[in-house]
């Protein structure tokens, strides 16, 4: 299923195709995700995804050994006894995994992944977009992040993790593709392409981005309407001094990011190794320049 996000997708940025793994928690059948893949591939990447069976929201950083699947995997995207893994029956870049998110995302970087690219590795994760979103005291919880942060601390990929305010939860031959998903899809896209744009290293050693955008709606109806911002998970009271950015040196919360007027997209400068906001001026810095092009302030 292709999305009408695709050429929007190739037309805001060329970028030369990388290996991409995909995760989430919401499972490999939701739609939010299959999107986002659409609109990866549209950009020329070559992505394998690979997720839960069946929605996992809130699994943290759980990781078990996939067991035999008795029923059928979520919106019956699996027929029931189909075993502890599998895959699109034409397309083997589309894999779930029965476990949690990092376990999925583990065998897309360990299993699925080189099978299809002879042996290679991913040079970039993302996760999501998740549906509904991970901000401050949510993040610890999440499946979405603790995939992303697996691959930025474990595997050491650099890592996106991507979550939508809209909650309706949408299965993967959903048609026509309601605006939501092809907006975040979009969103997700464009921000991918530039940190690949930016060059290798794509991300310091042990950062993960924590992406949330707000509500698609009258207010903000396409894309075009959003503005990233860079931002903090947790407040920084007593946190060393930000990166110098919009006129200070204290980046504003998501929180703070998500309650104001307008269409703002907060991008978190994540630590890998605790989900909390990384503190290290220099990591940061790199983060700024890479994204800068695309960055907004607050008014």
């Amino acid at each position: 299923m292709k999305t009408a996000v695709a050429l929007a997708v190739l037309q805001a940025i060329a970028v030369q195709g990388i290996r991409i793994v995909q995760g989430n928690d919401d499972g490999w059948a939701e739609l939010y995700t299959r999107s986002f893949e659409d609109a990866l591939r549209a950009s020329g990447h070559d992505v394998v995804l690979s997720c839960p069976a069946e929605d996992k929201s809130g699994s943290s950083s759980r990781d078990e050994k996939p067991t035999d699947r008795k029923a059928a995997c979520e919106y019956d995207s699996c027929p029931p006894n189909s075993g502890p893994v599998g895959h699109n029956a034409t397309r083997l870049d589309l894999n779930w995994v029965n476990s949690f998110p990092v376990t999925a995302i583990k065998y897309g970087i360990d299993t699925f992944g080189p099978q299809l690219w002879n042996g290679a590795a991913p040079e970039l994760a993302v996760t999501g977009p998740n549906v509904g979103t991970n901000i401050w005291l949510a993040v610890p919880f999440s499946g979405t992040v603790g995939a992303a942060s697996y691959a930025a601390h474990t595997a050491r990929i650099p890592a996106l993790a991507f979550s939508g305010a809209d909650h309706g939860r949408l299965r993967w031959d959903t048609s026509p593709v309601p605006k939501v998903s092809e907006v975040y899809a979009q969103l997700a896209a464009n921000l991918t392409n530039v940190v690949v744009a930016s060059g290798k290293p794509y991300l310091p050693d042990d950062i993960f981005l924590n992406v949330n955008f707000p509500d698609v709606d009258d207010r903000c109806p396409d894309a075009a309407s959003f503005k990233y911002v860079l931002s903090r998970i947790n407040p920084g009271t007593f946190s060393p001094k930000d990166v110098q950015w919009c006129g200070t040196d204290r980046l504003p919360t998501e929180h703070h990011v998500h309650g104001q007027q307008g269409c703002y997209v907060s991008v978190s400068i994540g630590d890998a190794s605790d989900k909390t906001t990384s503190n290290d001026v220099a990591k940061q810095q790199i983060v700024l320049n890479k994204l800068k092009s695309i960055l907004t302030c607050l008014p």
